[in-house]
């Protein structure tokens, strides 16, 4: 199989957006805020919004199952307060286990949280053990910055954020290190944010012992680890005068890249660099880049291409694309089992 452990419902059909514009009008005048019930969404039209777009790609471009979660930019958890956050998470949860359902040999879900700036992680945990045990969610996205750019919350490896990766040990689900979007106007949000947010975590996790505490916890750094690969050798560096272990003991049973790096030089590179144990196959299609590379005519976030074309073994080629994901993934390679796959 090929498993795409990175993708977001983008293409929610625009009643979605209506609500949530509503939703934010009502946080200054109440009178207007709306009810969940009030967002109407058919199966019809998620199939439509899912069968012209992300299946669609996926069948062209040859990927079999798609880890499906909200779309990060709104996520938005700087946005009004824990209420707020929470009924908004709620909706948009709720909407990728319907896919999940409607698609159930295409799509597996996978939950944001509530997040607040300033606010518990412990209030997240009832939405994520819903998630789990109700909808099978087999992962979560964690905002290591929920005020939006300011970064105003500790470092994951602070205890702030324990009552999340305790949940997460027993239930033996990863989290994707997700930020959303930018509001501090020197960070444009796809470009720089989600870069700086995914190369910070990992120079946090470095800095921490984090994995002492939690040594069966599983991170997902996605768009290939940011900066990180790159200048693997400052981290190792860094590392060595930190008094830390080999990045090898210290990050990697633990720390896990996605392969959203939309150019052939940068998947040459993080595979040469990264151990290919630690590299999941991912495109966040219909994401942050959805043009066509006039280098090569093919669609920038075409990841599959640059897979085969990367000098990999076939055993190699077998764990991005999937040995990985269902190592990372314990729930999904169980549900997987279930069905015979």
């Amino acid at each position: 199989m090929i498993i795409d452990c990175h993708g977001h419902f983008t293409t929610a059909p625009k009643a979605l957006e209506t609500w949530r514009n509503a939703q934010i009008a009502g946080i200054k005048d109440r009178s207007v805020a709306p009810k969940p019930g009030d967002l109407k969404i058919s199966d019809d039209e998620l199939r439509e919004a899912i069968e012209s777009n992300q299946l669609k790609l996926m069948k062209q471009r040859g990927s079999d199952l798609t880890i499906f979660s909200p779309r990060a930019s709104f996520m938005a958890h700087h946005i009004g307060d824990f209420q707020v956050s929470s009924t908004w998470a709620a909706i948009c949860n709720e909407l990728c286990f319907r896919v999940s359902r409607l698609f159930p040999d295409h799509f597996a879900a996978a939950a944001m949280l509530p997040q607040s700036p300033g606010v518990d992680p412990k209030t997240c945990i009832p939405e994520l053990v819903k998630c789990v045990e109700q909808y099978g969610n087999v992962g979560i996205n964690l905002n290591p910055d929920p005020s939006g750019g300011h970064w105003t919350s500790p470092p994951l490896t602070d205890r702030h954020w324990y009552p999340i990766y305790e949940k997460m040990v027993e239930y033996g689900i990863p989290a994707m290190i997700h930020v959303s979007t930018s509001c501090n106007a020197c960070f444009h949000t796809t470009g720089a944010h989600y870069i700086n947010a995914d190369t910070t975590a990992v120079m946090q996790l470095i800095q921490g012992d984090l994995f002492k505490d939690f040594p069966t916890l599983k991170l997902v750094v996605p768009h290939g680890g940011g900066a990180a690969p790159y200048h693997w050798g400052r981290y190792r560096g860094l590392a060595q005068e930190l008094k830390k272990p080999l990045l090898a003991d210290h990050l990697l049973n633990n720390v896990f890249f996605d392969t959203c790096v939309y150019h052939q030089p940068g998947i040459d590179l993080l595979t040469r660099v990264i151990p290919i144990d630690n590299v999941l196959f991912a495109s966040e299609m219909i994401g942050a880049v959805r043009g066509v590379d006039p280098e090569t005519g093919f669609n920038y976030d075409d990841t599959k291409r640059y897979i085969e074309a990367a000098a990999l073994t076939p055993e190699q080629r077998f764990k991005i694309y999937e040995g990985n994901a269902r190592r990372v993934f314990p729930r999904l390679d169980a549900a997987l089992k279930r069905k015979g796959k």
